[in-house]
């Protein structure tokens, strides 16, 4: 198993379950409430950490109640976070999701009003707490400029450790990660706010502005594709699900999948079909409790 670094957010999650969605000032009672921790990255290294990796979290984390939560959250699945940096006063992002249960779909409202993780405060823990063991690094698409410093650091200095890049939406200058990682995690909803309504079309419009070796992007129900190192472009169907439950944290939870492929040196074909049973599964679950405790091996 790898010593895996991630770099993003964590976030506290209210999740209230519906019977439908609501339309616009309705009055709607919750089936249930659930509270837990949250934020692409951290999701993604609790499955990488269930799925026998060590794991540290870069990031941002505010001196509030809410932080507390994230932070036991964060313990309890093993993950690390002596690289974090602490802003005192601060608010913990926050996200409001309304989830259907009829369907699985999730709508969100984001607060967000806590300093993004830069360079300074990564460079900050350099001395105590070296790279030198950290095999893999993966790195959320935000707060541009300052990853891409992080990222140039690391390259030169531990030219060894692996890069993967997450980019979820279109930020500012976002086409500036494209050359800094081993992988580059395109999500659906950044394809589709280009306009592109299949990921084949889109992987292949995006391999020449990259030079990242491996380009993949899931596409929900329509299963995953991915470019190789070759160029080669590869598919794999979606795993069926009888019943879609909880959505949320479904496309971190195929990231960690690939990741964990990738380090076990499974083939592109493999890998896909790995990443996208465990997304399945998370899907057909609530959360992301005993995620991994099915037939779906190492």
């Amino acid at each position: 198993m790898a010593r895996i670094l991630g770099i993003g957010i964590a976030a506290l999650d209210i999740i209230n379950a519906t019977d439908g969605f609501p339309r616009e000032d309705d009055e709607v009672r919750a089936l249930r409430q659930t509270v837990r921790r949250g934020g692409n990255v951290t999701n993604t290294l609790t499955v990488l950490s269930q799925l026998g990796h060590q794991c540290e979290w870069a990031g941002t984390l505010a001196d509030d109640l809410n932080s507390h939560v994230i932070q036991t959250e964060l313990r309890r699945f093993h993950i690390a976070t002596q690289r974090c940096a602490v802003i005192a006063g601060g608010h913990a992002p926050t996200s409001y999701i309304t989830l259907n249960q009829n369907n699985g779909s999730r709508t969100i409202v984001h607060y967000r009003n806590l300093p993004e993780y830069g360079f300074a405060d990564f460079m900050a823990t350099i001395q105590q707490f070296p790279l030198s063991e950290v095999e893999w690094l993966h790195a959320e698409g935000r707060n541009v400029p300052e990853t891409v410093k992080i990222l140039e650091f690391v390259r030169q200095h531990y030219p060894r450790i692996s890069i993967s890049i997450e980019i979820e939406k279109s930020r500012q200058q976002i086409e500036a990660l494209y050359a800094h990682g081993d992988v580059m995690l395109f999500s659906r909803h950044f394809a589709n706010s280009l306009h592109y309504q299949d990921g084949a079309a889109f992987l292949h419009a995006w391999r020449p502005k990259c030079t990242t070796p491996v380009l993949v992007c899931p596409w929900g129900a329509d299963g995953a594709y991915a470019v190789d190192s070759d160029g080669v472009l590869h598919h794999t169907p979606a795993v069926q699900i009888s019943h879609v439950v909880d959505t949320i944290g479904a496309g971190d939870t195929f990231n960690a999948g690939f990741i964990h492929a990738m380090i076990n040196h499974r083939s592109m074909p493999d890998a896909l079909r790995y990443a996208n049973k465990l997304a399945g599964k998370k899907c057909s679950q609530p959360g992301f409790d005993n995620l991994t405790n099915t037939v779906l091996g190492s």
